[in-house]
């Protein structure tokens, strides 16, 4: 059988449906657990935290960035599914050379609706994943219309790191009723302490990943930002973009109408 990724590429599967599946990419995985791939996914990363069961059971082939290749070998899987933005390329260039590559490339919603419905084809999971992705954008389309509010949103501290425009994040905010206030900068810019109070956020996040920041760091935050609203979030319902995509419209709704200084995780 053969397939097209989201980098355009024609990707061949020999025996299909595939028997031997391995995931470099966490929300992926969480994904692949949604299409109900149990038996089918041999192989995660060492980041693939949901579900918890395939953590502790799945063999871990090294991180996103740092695959073990040999280990990769041993499984000998039959597909393997990767992204552009989370993998290395060198290293996928190398499985490719080898097994079937499946890559997707994430920038918005509608792309990772896309990746959705694709992924449910490649495994042979083609309703699920359909009926999947039409509830998360009926979900998303559910929203309310909220005022738009400024927002900085921050991955990384020392140096401070923020998710500017081309980012899966941002096109989140966006969602969410927030304009980014570095949507003049690209990718994952870092910003000094000027910058950051210059843009004049009406609210600051906190991501809980890369960088897990915490309660204690509000206070270092709110010196900088004296006028903005900082609010921990849970960093995966702002980027990751499988299955999780469920469960972010409430996410963002119950995010608006909060008025704490801490928002928890779900």
């Amino acid at each position: 059988m053969e397939f097209t990724d989201q980098l355009a590429r024609r990707i061949q599967i020999p025996h299909w449906p595939p028997r031997r599946i391995i995931s470099l990419v966490p929300s992926q995985t969480e994904l692949l657990s949604e299409l109900g791939l149990e038996e089918e996914v041999v192989g995660i990363t060492k980041f693939c935290v949901h579900p918890d069961r395939w953590f502790r059971s799945k063999t871990r082939v090294g991180g996103t960035k740092t695959l073990h290749l040999p280990r990769i070998e041993q499984l000998a899987p039959d597909l393997i599914l990767g992204n552009k933005e989370e993998n290395d390329q060198s290293q996928i260039e190398l499985l490719q050379s080898r097994f079937p590559v499946w890559m997707s490339d994430i920038k918005d919603l509608e792309s990772a609706l896309d990746m959705i419905r694709h992924i449910g084809q490649v495994t042979n999971r083609e309703t699920r994943a359909l009926q999947l992705a039409a509830d998360i954008q009926r979900r998303f389309s559910e929203l309310p219309v909220f005022p738009r509010l400024r927002a900085a949103y921050l991955i990384w501290r020392k140096p401070f790191m923020v998710a500017a425009s081309d980012t899966f994040v941002d096109a989140m905010l966006q969602k969410a009723g927030f304009d980014n206030v570095f949507s003049h900068l690209s990718r994952y810019p870092q910003v000094d302490l000027h910058m950051l109070a210059s843009a004049q956020p009406q609210v600051l996040f906190l991501s809980s990943e890369p960088y897990p920041f915490k309660a204690k760091h509000i206070a270092e935050l709110q010196e900088i930002c004296p006028e903005a609203t900082i609010k921990l979030v849970d960093g995966e319902l702002f980027s990751w973009y499988g299955s999780r995509l469920l469960h972010v419209p409430a996410y963002f709704e119950s995010l608006r109408t909060d008025n704490s200084t801490e928002f928890l995780r779900i």
